[in-house]
């Protein structure tokens, strides 16, 4: 083999042993889409525990298929070899199709984004039992999953792929006699041939075709529908409590509610400086009195400072006027005097 051929195949991941077993997100699938911060294999690690932990609380113990064929080392010397062989093939591919696990880890297609399958149980229902669990309790117990976002039905991504799925999907939730506020909450991930707007623009028509008194509510919805795009591959689902749970956050759940004010509270708030007002001490009084008392003299002897103030250049410029008009009167003299005096005595 050449070197070229060689790089080529370690460039672009071509290993057997790696693609051979690997299992990838597809349409027809249910599960739980599972967010986290770079560390893939402790996030899927704590996604068993977590899940398998609450699927048995809720759903009861996982029941494991056994094999009813015989086995016996007796009835394998009396049949023939070839039949025994095709025998026991049969056996376990039976065996294999029948013990498919609750929980399977698959490829979603997106870094930090793992995709784990579900059999034989309501992934809908298991997550809200667990983001209830952790929101009343408030015990962690994961460390790097983020958030927890069910899958009860999958489709091709694209526009018309999805609007003709979800026009029977979501019958069950919205179409007449059905109705409820909700909202809608669309992420694609390595995928750029659906555009957010329009996609949900057309998700918003359909829910309102099926029933006109479904309403929009973007604070507090009954009901989100959830659309993730991985890929080509749509995943959906409708859930409750999204507003309360932080977006299905399980870090976020665990942290306290900020404490909203009470009514009665308010109300005596509200009426306790009123109260005091009404109903003041003497000393309180006495203090009001003599600040009262203060102020209107300092008013006072400013409003006299003021009135002398005035006084004092009243009197100013009526001296100023006096002395201009004897200083007028004394020219007009003068002049007078230039005037009549006699050429002889010059």
């Amino acid at each position: 083999m050449s070197a070229a051929v060689k790089r080529s195949r370690k460039r672009y991941g071509h290993h057997g042993k790696r693609w051979k077993g690997s299992r990838e997100l597809e349409v027809g699938m249910k599960g739980i889409l599972i967010t986290c911060n770079m560390n893939e294999k402790k996030c899927t690690a704590e996604a068993f525990n977590l899940l398998s932990e609450y699927a048995e609380e809720l759903f009861g113990p996982e029941k494991q298929q056994e094999n009813t064929g015989s086995s016996s080392e007796d009835e394998a010397e009396e049949e023939d070899v070839e039949v025994a062989l095709k025998k026991e093939v049969a056996q376990l591919k039976a065996s294999g199709a029948k013990q498919q696990r609750r929980f399977q880890a698959m490829e979603s297609g997106a870094n930090n984004v793992i995709f784990i399958r579900t059999q034989n149980l309501e992934s809908d229902k298991l997550v809200h039992h667990i983001l209830s669990d952790l929101h009343t309790t408030k015990k962690k117990k994961s460390r790097v999953i983020l958030r927890m976002l069910p899958v009860t039905g999958t489709c091709k991504a694209f526009q018309d792929d999805m609007v003709k799925y979800l026009t029977t999907y979501l019958e069950s939730w919205f179409k007449t006699p059905n109705c409820a506020t909700y909202q809608i909450a669309f992420k694609a991930r390595n995928s750029s041939h659906n555009k957010r707007d329009e996609i949900i623009k057309s998700i918003a028509e359909l829910v309102g075709k099926l029933n006109p008194s479904n309403k929009v509510d973007l604070t507090n919805p009954e009901l989100t529908i959830i659309v993730e795009v991985i890929k080509t591959v749509c995943c959906i689902s409708v859930v409750k409590d999204y507003s309360r749970f932080r977006k299905y956050n399980v870090q976020e759940v665990l942290k306290e509610e900020a404490p909203k004010p009470d009514a009665a509270a308010e109300k005596t708030a509200t009426d306790q400086p009123e109260q005091e007002e009404e109903k003041p001490t003497n000393q309180e009084e006495n203090k009001g009195e003599e600040e009262n008392g203060k102020n209107v003299s300092q008013e006072n002897e400013e409003v006299k400072k003021s009135e002398e103030v005035k006084k004092s250049e009243e009197v100013k410029k009526s001296e100023e006027v006096k002395k201009s008009e004897e200083v007028k009167k004394s020219e007009e003299v003068k002049k007078s005097e230039e005037v009549n005096k006699d050429p002889k005595d010059e």
